[in-house]
């Protein structure tokens, strides 16, 4: 395989062979996105620039949305429905034809609720890849994609993004790389970990390759809504042409800062849909009923233009977009240490560094010696080593001090 476990843990992992363990899960490892912050947890007084959690509380009106029901709501303490809440549902359609200018969508066939935008991805790789499937990936990617789909016993083929036109899908590379075996497509988009935001002009493209290959193609739009700069994220969904063939994974997570509340959805065709609610069942049964509502609070209070919701995201984004620029120019007072291309998407940004170490060893260095969480960039694909991947999703304080440290650190080595 292209990359192996090995350089995508931080975490010396110990021999559990002769134990009995499936080869799918003895082949995969624990994120590096999770595995810095536990090793940080033994550092300790570390500042984070690691993991993607936004530092604002989930607003006030879905907090209170939730009092309220826990008040005068008998079903928040049970299980809900299998695909999920039926309001949940179609307010997850109404909202997605808004945004996606989708005419038609039928939430009792083609949306199931999941725990988070994680378990929809999961289920979809699980769902369409049989043993030996191969499945292309840019790199550099998400990094639990490359997990999924080794667990569900399928290849990663990894095409390397152009770097020097600021983290550009390569179309002729993912076209030469579709072999007999290809059954799908993933993409990220905006991207995590290099905060990019592929253009229309690509993603049309890598959908012709997929109708005429008949593929899957699986979007993780978690990062849908956080754009900077006037840019724009196009959406395959909004392509009838791809009804057959296009799966989708959402959260709410990023949106709405309700990472802690797992929940999430899957759009996807009926006949996907109904093959993906099995392992739902098989593993989750259904996602949290208190999130769900929490999720139903959030969509009844965002209607496009001003409601609080609306509001509330706006915010985000304008928060984002300053400490954006913040860590920015604190990179650009050490262009000697780091170059990078300015995200226009999402809360990362994936600096190439100077030093002559693996991305794992300079990540741990800064770990221990300046307390500065990151994340190695060999985490998210073979094309990743070389770099680090910040976060700029917490406080403009945190932040300033995560830098202070870093500087520190760089200037008396």
């Amino acid at each position: 395989m292209e990359n192996s476990s090995k350089s995508r843990s931080v975490l010396a992992e110990p021999e559990d062979e002769g134990l009995g363990f499936a080869p799918r899960v003895s082949q995969i490892t624990l994120s590096a996105i999770k595995q810095m912050p536990i090793l940080a947890s033994k550092v300790g007084g570390c500042v984070s620039l690691g993991q993607g959690i936004p530092s604002f509380n989930t607003p006030e009106f879905i907090r209170q949305a939730i009092i309220d029901e826990l008040k005068n709501n008998d079903a928040l303490g049970k299980y809900s429905m299998q695909p999920g809440v039926p309001a949940l549902k179609e307010a997850v359609a109404e909202d997605l034809k808004r945004r996606k200018k989708i005419a038609a969508i039928d939430p009792d066939n083609q949306i199931f609720i999941s725990c988070g935008g994680m378990e929809a991805l999961a289920t979809a790789i699980c769902t369409v890849v049989s043993p030996g499937d191969e499945v292309i990936l840019p790199s550099p990617t998400y990094a639990s994609h490359t997990e999924q789909i080794l667990f569900a016993q399928g290849q990663p083929r990894y095409v390397p993004v152009l770097e020097k036109e600021g983290w550009r899908l390569d179309v002729e590379g993912i076209a030469s790389a579709i072999s007999k075996k290809t059954k799908a497509i993933i993409l990220c988009n905006p991207v995590n970990p290099t905060g990019a935001v592929f253009s229309e002009e690509d993603i049309r493209a890598v959908a012709k390759l997929v109708l005429a290959h008949n593929l899957y193609l699986i979007m993780d739009e978690a990062y849908d809504f956080l754009l900077f700069d006037d840019a724009q994220s196009f959406s395959p969904a909004s392509m009838p042409e791809l009804a057959n063939n296009l799966i989708c994974a959402y959260s709410f997570s990023k949106r709405f800062c309700m990472t802690g509340w797992r929940v999430g959805y899957m759009y996807a065709p009926k006949a996907v849909i109904r093959q993906a609610l099995k392992i739902h069942d098989a593993f989750a049964i259904c996602a949290p009923t208190i999130s769900q509502y929490a999720a139903l609070a959030a969509l009844r209070a965002t209607n496009g233009k001003d409601g609080a919701g609306d509001l509330f995201v706006n915010d985000l984004v304008s928060a984002l977009k300053r400490r954006r620029d913040l860590v920015c120019a604190r990179m650009d007072k050490l262009k000697d240490l780091f170059s990078y291309a300015k995200p226009t998407g999402g809360y990362y940004v994936f600096p190439k560094f100077s030093v002559k170490e693996s991305s794992i060893d300079f990540a741990l260095k800064l770990l221990h010696e300046a307390k500065v969480i990151t994340i190695p960039g060999s985490a998210f694909g073979p094309t990743g080593e070389g770099h680090l991947r910040f976060s700029f999703g917490a406080t403009d304080e945190e932040l300033n001090e995560a830098f202070d440290r870093i500087e520190k650190f760089w200037r008396s080595n």
